[in-house]
């Protein structure tokens, strides 16, 4: 079968790759252990799932409970542990996209540039620092576009020693993803697209490997699936919900320009898809570059968050820095002897590249990684002006990002429920059930709660619906949050006991009160199911 690329590829450049990921590394360690921030809300559902885990019975895809519990077991509770494995697999991201670049042709300079355009961009470099699926996610659809590329490179082969075993590492990396965000199905959709856009592709339909990949995907990512089978689809209702109160502000127009804020790097990426589809060095990668295409449009079309087609970047930097390195390749003079080199223009160009690209890290370092405290940050987003990288899910602007109000204030809130808690009779302290209005309460008050006393707490949004309301009635409760009209309906005597006030939170836990409620009308168990309306809001 004819070969579109050369049996010998570039080597790798180990040693600068290797630079770069520990320096990644040791960046997301270095700010985890010294910071000034703390847990994010999510961070603190995702602990409490790996705490109830239940594989097979979990409205969100596992994976991240799975990884919660396993860290916990083996690294512990401080926040360099938690963040360890979000923090490994963005050094990974980076190595990656030095591997591309390799496998597109790129040689020492190009998965240079690759490796730093990951490493300088705060779409990979916040997710990297929180123990969230997001940056599981983006090394899910790189490793499978990865698979993509190795399999364009072997000419799509029907045999195992052809390279066909390649099928098989696209399942795994759809599978693992499915365990981890069900965002991996705008991936799935994205090579589904590549294959009917080539003619290689389509041929490729009818032999068994594709569809031994797809099974291997639904296979691994099967908790996922039954998750929502047996709990009523779930999915659809988060994702109604989605829409309703966050989707509806992205336009087609906050989609496309939300790319704008890669920077200079958006020239990289655009460069690398452009020479995907289009030159004939790279006719190899036609399907990876359907696919980075196929998953975008979709993506465009449901009027996605900006970030959420942020996977496909990685690949896009590695193909941009091998058409560069190619572009500016250095020729020879035709008069000389010995052979004259025409590199200082060229040269020039790559130093300019890596610059712009550098230089943009550099002055959004302070988006990618917490590293300023409250009042330096708020004053360093208000003189940069970027208005969308202060704005909520839900539109609001506010002095922080939205991901660093969320890390701030958390014990304060469990320490004070704890001072309410144990101001009750012993009595009524054996008795008393914790309620609070939402996950991250919710999921502070679990996290930190043992070390205060506390048992755990019940919610009735989102997972914690799931959880259940537990063994006590409701007899006695002590409760945080900031609309106490629900309270007044389901219990006879509302006291507030304690009101709390943080300015740099987001709006919704700025103003708090814990109140201490008798005389239920009804039991928690009771009135439970009917609470379900209240998991999507």
């Amino acid at each position: 079968m004819l070969r579109s690329v050369p049996e010998t590829r570039p080597h790798f450049a180990w040693g600068v790759v290797a630079t770069i990921a520990a320096v990644t590394l040791l960046a997301h360690i270095a700010t985890n252990a010294a910071g000034p921030y703390g847990f994010h809300r999510d961070e603190f559902l995702y602990m409490a799932m790996g705490e109830r885990l239940r594989l097979w019975r979990m409205d969100f895809p596992p994976g991240i409970a799975l990884v919660s519990r396993a860290t916990r077991a083996l690294l512990g509770d401080s926040l360099v542990a938690i963040r360890m494995v979000p923090a490994l697999a963005g050094a990974a991201l980076v190595v990656l996209a030095a591997l591309l670049a390799r496998e597109f042709g790129g040689r020492r300079f190009a998965q240079t540039l690759a490796a730093i355009a990951v490493l300088a961009s705060p779409l990979f470099l916040r997710p990297g620092n929180l123990f969230q699926p997001v940056i599981l996610d983006q090394l899910t659809w790189t490793l499978g576009l990865y698979a993509l590329a190795k399999l364009g490179s072997a000419g799509f082969p029907d045999r195992w020693y052809g390279g066909a075993r390649w099928w098989i590492a696209l399942g795994v990396a759809g599978g693992i993803g499915l365990l981890v965000k069900f965002s991996i199905l705008f991936f799935g959709v994205g090579v589904l697209v590549a294959l009917l856009a080539t003619a290689r592709g389509r041929r490729s339909l009818g032999t068994r490997w594709p569809w031994l990949a797809a099974a291997i995907a639904l296979a691994l990512g099967s908790p996922s699936l039954v998750g929502q089978v047996r709990l009523d689809w779930p999915l659809l209702e988060y994702s109604r919900a989605l829409q309703q109160t966050q989707l509806q502000h992205v336009a087609v127009t906050d989609f496309l320009t939300g790319q704008l804020l890669l920077g200079p790097a958006v020239l990289l990426a655009l460069a690398g898809l452009v020479s995907l589809l289009r030159s004939p060095k790279e006719r190899a990668f036609r399907e990876v570059a359907w696919a980075c295409l196929g998953a975008f449009v979709v993506l465009l079309l449901l009027h996605g968050k900006a970030y959420y087609i942020g996977p496909i970047y990685p690949t896009l930097f590695a193909a941009g820095a091998a058409w560069l390195e190619r572009r500016t390749a250095r020729h020879v003079a035709p008069i000389g002897n010995p052979p004259r080199y025409d590199s200082a223009p060229l040269g020039m160009a790559r130093i300019v590249a890596v610059a712009f690209v550098v230089g943009y890290g550099l002055l959004t370092l302070p988006f990618g990684l917490p590293v300023l405290p409250p009042v330096e940050m708020a004053r360093y987003a208000r003189a940069m002006g970027v208005k969308s990288a202060v704005t909520t899910n839900v539109g609001v602007v506010q002095r922080l990002p939205q991901d660093y109000a969320d890390m701030l204030g958390w014990e304060q809130r469990v320490a004070a429920v704890a001072r309410v808690f144990h101001a009750l009779p012993p009595e009524d302290q054996a008795r008393a059930v914790i309620i609070t209005s939402n996950y991250g309460e919710a999921g502070a008050i679990d996290f930190y709660g043992p070390r205060y006393g506390l048992p755990r707490a019940i919610a009735t949004e989102g997972t914690y619906w799931y959880f259940g309301p537990g063994d006590k009635p409701g007899e006695v409760a002590v409760a945080l949050d900031d609309d106490r009209e629900g309270l007044d309906h389901f219990f006879g005597s509302v006291t507030p006991m304690l009101r709390l006030s943080n300015d740099w939170t987001v709006p919704e836990e700025q103003r708090l009160t814990i109140y201490v409620c008798r005389k239920p009308r009804t039991t928690l168990q009771q009135a439970w199911p009917g609470l379900a309306v209240e998991r999507s809001s």
